[in-house]
């Protein structure tokens, strides 16, 4: 599938594209870094929403447990620097079935839908960090960008209608993703922005993924509440943001 027809119904889906001001930006070189080490905490970001929505909604202690087991080499990684990237890959994986507790009403759909997104996003997390050791960009923490917080900041505090807030808010967030893979790989190393296009077309569904479950979850036609987190989210990529970062606004 081309990446023409695979950006059709995203761009169809967000209100606006990332203003060239951004992308003018993100293809400096000194700007490397800075894009490449926050795409990596994204893409452990991605994993650890994907966990909490299952082990707050759907799963007992044992199944929550056996997901914070499979994440926390990971985030020993990120936090605190304990690890050797390489062996990452190898553990990828879940040792223990994740079933739905008896009472939750959002069982099996949610569960499988996450643990195939978690296990991909660990998997790009890895790949950037390859991405990394080519470029030669050593990791250092960073602080987190407007972009996540300004969405979840108008999540409904009851339920289901909280859970469906999330939900529809990961899909805009994973639709942008894909968008920003698609504008910055012309512009970047070509190796670079070849691992940007496998990215988008592995990524691709998952705002779509997102949106169905949080259809399922609602009871009620969710359209509303996707049209609004839609304009939330263009307000935040067309408004000036002095902080340069994946997600981030207009530059100053």
């Amino acid at each position: 599938m081309s990446t023409t027809t695979l950006l059709s119904p995203i761009l169809s889906f967000l209100k606006c594209e990332t203003p060239d001001a951004w992308i003018n930006k993100a293809k400096l070189p000194e700007n490397l870094s800075m894009l490449v080490i926050d795409h990596l905490i994204c893409e452990l970001k991605a994993a650890q929403s994907a966990m909490f929505l299952i082990r707050k909604y759907a799963v007992d202690k044992d199944s929550g447990d056996a997901l914070l087991a499979w994440l926390q080499p990971f985030e020993q990684f990120i936090y605190k620097r304990e690890g050797n990237w390489r062996e990452l890959a190898a553990k990828n994986n879940l040792r223990k079935s994740v079933i739905p507790k008896s009472d939750s009403p959002y069982g099996q759909e949610l569960i499988d839908k996450m643990v195939l997104l978690i296990k991909e996003e660990l998997h790009h997390f890895y790949q950037v960090l390859e991405m990394m050791e080519l470029y030669n960009i050593e990791y250092q923490s960073i602080t987190p960008s407007r972009y996540a917080k300004g969405m979840l900041r108008h999540v409904k505090t009851h339920e289901p209608n909280a859970l469906v807030d999330k939900l529809i808010c990961g899909a805009y967030i994973e639709a942008r993703s894909c968008e920003r893979f698609a504008k910055i790989a012309p512009h970047v190393d070509e190796k670079l922005g070849e691992f940007y296009i496998s990215l988008l077309r592995s990524e691709a569904r998952h705002y779509q993924d997102y949106l169905a479950l949080a259809q399922s979850i609602s009871h009620e036609d969710i359209t509303a509440r996707v049209e609004y987190f839609g304009q939330v989210e263009a307000d935040l990529i067309n408004s000036v943001d002095e902080d340069f970062k994946f997600h981030s606004g207009v530059p100053v």
